[in-house]
């Protein structure tokens, strides 16, 4: 019997489970639940309004809120839950039990007014059902995001194409789509002429929070455990050997926390500008997982071999202050002013002559560039390993059972 494997397949069962719910649950009333919302005049009516606003987020919103958008549903249509609690081996049926049960005598009116404050709080228009939020940038008319659905693009007069990640609801955690767009974002702007450099930064309060952990129990039908750490592999590798070929400047605005790859990847830019509120943190070990974007050769060589392992191994979070100190960041600006003065200074890099930058970063690349693609090559396969090893299944579901608890 292979443990990890029942693991991850149960936390799938419940991400699947928790789809359906989002999709369905919120707006399949009971019979007792259509007698209460008949009766409850205006709250009611907001409520059939948070459920179809529900179905118009474009963003994830987790596991762990939909678990409280089930319960809060359930509680407000049938009231207190007084079924009895599923059995130890039912792990889906338990956390959905949990969630309602946990709710106790809170009164359907009370439930249903929680619901629609949820449903806001996730971004959810109540009185725009036809409607969708624009997402281009209006700063810059010369847009390229037609073709993203995951992340801001956008070239300025100057030629500096920024590549903004826009999932600012899941802290802009990294999914496999976002993968994919950031990759072929920078293999477009290498081969565009009219693109001098590449600013890369986060909307909303983070930079980014790494990898989107809902993958791990996303898993598709007829797909092993086996198959989709390969195609990890291959999409990691894709990216990361983006960042090694880039051949024009490559800046990072860290506007905000950066946690896993988007701080491994930091010593392939050719440029760190951090808000004096950001804070940089590797919890590789604690997830079960090895560090990745080449960061196994470039942080020692940047910070020190022990600097770097209290980020690679050890987990430690520093400031930008610190970050600063030891060479990872370029420059540090205070957050009131980040976007002016890190944009300023995006524009100073982008009226140097373009072919000698070019040129300059040639140089520079060149020597080492076959020992980074060596060194991807061997963090993604180690990766692939720890993806199906039970210290990451068991490390990924403590991560999972800790936010279904918040």
């Amino acid at each position: 019997y292979n443990q990890p494997i029942s693991k991850l397949m149960a936390l799938h069962r419940l991400s699947s489970a928790c789809n359906r719910m989002f999709l369905s649950a919120s707006v399949v009333q009971t019979a007792s639940g259509l007698r209460s919302l008949s009766s409850a005049g205006g709250l009611a009516d907001k409520f059939t309004k948070a459920q179809s606003a529900l179905q118009r987020l474009t963003e994830d919103p987790g596991n762990a809120a939909k678990l409280k958008i089930y319960s809060l549903y359930k509680q407000a249509t049938e009231g207190k839950c007084t079924k009895p609690k599923p059995g130890f081996t039912d792990f889906v049926g338990r956390a959905k039990w949990d969630a309602w049960s946990g709710l106790g005598d809170m009164t359907k009116d009370q439930a249903m007014q929680q619901y629609i404050d949820l449903v806001e709080s996730m971004g959810g228009k109540l009185d725009a059902p036809d409607t969708t939020a624009d997402t281009t940038n209006p700063a810059d008319s010369n847009t390229a995001s037609a073709d993203y659905k995951e992340a801001l693009v956008s070239i300025s007069p100057s030629g500096v194409l920024w590549f903004t990640l826009n999932r600012p609801a899941k802290k802009n955690a990294i999914s496999t789509d976002l993968y994919a767009e950031w990759s072929k974002a920078m293999e477009q702007a290498a081969a565009d002429d009219k693109v001098k450099a590449m600013v890369i930064t986060g909307a909303g309060e983070y930079f980014s929070s790494g990898n989107d952990l809902s993958s791990f129990t996303n898993l598709k039908p007829g797909v092993t455990m086996e198959q989709m750490a390969a195609d990890g592999n291959a999409i990691l590798r894709r990216f990361v050997a983006a960042f090694i070929d880039f051949p024009k400047p490559l800046i990072a605005l860290v506007n905000g926390p950066a946690v896993g790859i988007s701080v491994s990847t930091l010593g392939l830019y050719d440029q760190v500008f951090a808000s004096d509120s950001a804070t940089f943190h590797m919890p590789f070990s604690s997830l079960g997982q090895t560090p990745e974007g080449c960061s196994s050769y470039t942080l020692p060589r940047i910070m020190g071999l022990p600097a770097a392992a209290s980020l690679v191994m050890f987990n430690r979070k520093i400031s930008a202050q610190e970050a600063l100190s030891c060479g990872l960041v370029s420059r540090v600006f205070p957050a009131a002013s980040f976007a002016a003065e890190a944009g300023a200074a995006v524009e100073e890099i982008a009226a140097l002559p373009r072919q000698t930058l070019i040129y300059a970063k040639q140089l520079l690349r060149e020597p080492i560039r076959a020992e980074l693609h060596a060194t991807n090559e061997r963090e993604c396969n180690r990766l692939q390993e720890r993806w199906i090893s039970e210290d990451c299944f068991n490390a990924v579901a403590k991560f999972f059972s800790r936010k279904s608890k918040l």
